[in-house]
């Protein structure tokens, strides 16, 4: 609900600036349309000020239309599907909506403005103001599409403060970072073959990417078997987000435990190391850009993830994290001690959690 809630809000905003914006360009120095015949009087009228609040309402029904087609695609659409094939069946569906939104306005208009019209049920067929509209749509759909996918690769906010060269310097955020990592990763490649394998890896992450939303998280990269993920320092404690998301994937596998069995005869068990701290983020490379963390706090965290075989547990967290979680009675923790972590000099307090 919430992840449909953020999309709505951000769709009917965009819609109806979007509408709006175009009834302005569309309505200075029209003389008629077909189907709509316009006054002098009457499209100075429409200038001024009663055209833009049937733009916004255009755009206001708009971006919930669109809204729920997106979502309805972003849950139910097979994963699978190729992109192209999504694109097609996407804009046939958006045609319809501008049709029903364009019949709907040009009867609204004629009720309340007395604007005349062609009753031809196809009139859409031979308008050019509704095709010039349609191509207006369509393009700005795009634009909100690639603006959504700019978002989900940098994180929540992120795009914009790219854009507007916030990281262009090396900034200091304070994180939390999850390294979540295959178990036995090496035997389940070895015992299914490298396609089977990499099919493993896609469902796992599928169903993880699911579940990420939910808990503000932020996936910073894929690398093999391993999922990085991140949140800024409040998100991630929030709800204890950032242990949370970790039990609720866990779950899903479990939820999951036929499919994997049946295609992979085995259900895939992940683990976690997660620690929080300040980091420095910058905006590297030019033919790949990309935000990259430098910093202990990245490092020590897959050092932390690396200790859950030789202590033969789920997850681990540092001692410092723990500390500032509000953990309550839905989790307890145990210390294992401190552990001297690979590379580093001093030794670190790492905890175990557990679900109950």
């Amino acid at each position: 609900m919430r992840v449909f809630l953020d999309l709505l809000w951000q769709s009917i905003l965009f819609w109806t600036f979007a509408m709006v914006l175009w009834g302005l360009f569309r309505f200075y120095g029209l003389e008629s349309e077909d189907g709509v015949t316009i006054s002098a009087d009457f499209r100075e009228d429409l200038r001024m000020r009663n055209i833009l609040p049937l733009f916004a309402l255009a755009g206001f029904l708009m971006g919930i239309f669109y809204a729920t087609v997106e979502f309805a695609f972003d849950k139910y659409n097979s994963k699978r599907r190729s992109i192209g094939l999504t694109i097609v069946v996407k804009t046939l569906v958006y045609l319809f909506l501008i049709i029903l939104i364009a019949t709907f306005m040009i009867e609204l208009g004629a009720n309340l403005f007395g604007l005349k019209k062609n009753n031809d049920p196809g009139w859409w067929r031979h308008d050019k103001g509704f095709w010039v509209t349609t191509l207006y749509f369509l393009f700005t759909s795009l634009m909100f599409s690639l603006i959504r996918i700019a978002n989900e690769k940098f994180g929540k906010g992120v795009f914009l403060k790219m854009l507007l060269g916030k990281y262009k310097n090396p900034q200091e955020e304070k994180r939390i970072f999850m390294f979540l990592d295959l178990k036995s990763s090496t035997t389940i490649a070895e015992a299914l073959g490298h396609f089977k394998y990499s099919q493993l890896i896609q469902d796992c992450f599928y169903d993880l990417n699911d579940i990420v939303p939910k808990y503000a998280a932020e996936i910073y990269q894929y690398v093999g078997d391993e999922a990085v993920l991140s949140w800024p320092y409040h998100r991630g404690l929030a709800n204890n987000n950032c242990v949370a998301l970790f039990f609720a994937f866990q779950n899903v596998l479990k939820l999951r435990n036929s499919y994997y069995m049946n295609k992979y005869g085995l259900v895939p068990e992940f683990k976690a190391g997660l620690h929080g701290g300040k980091l420095m983020v910058a905006e590297v490379g030019v033919v790949k850009k990309e935000l990259a963390f430098h910093g202990d706090v990245i490092n020590t965290s897959a050092r932390i993830q690396a200790e859950c075989n030789k202590h033969n547990v789920a997850v681990l967290i540092s001692e410092r994290l723990k500390e500032d979680l509000k953990i309550d009675s839905k989790y307890s923790t145990k210390s294992i001690g401190n552990v001297l972590l690979k590379g580093k000099n001093k030794e670190l307090n790492v905890f175990t959690i557990s679900q109950g």
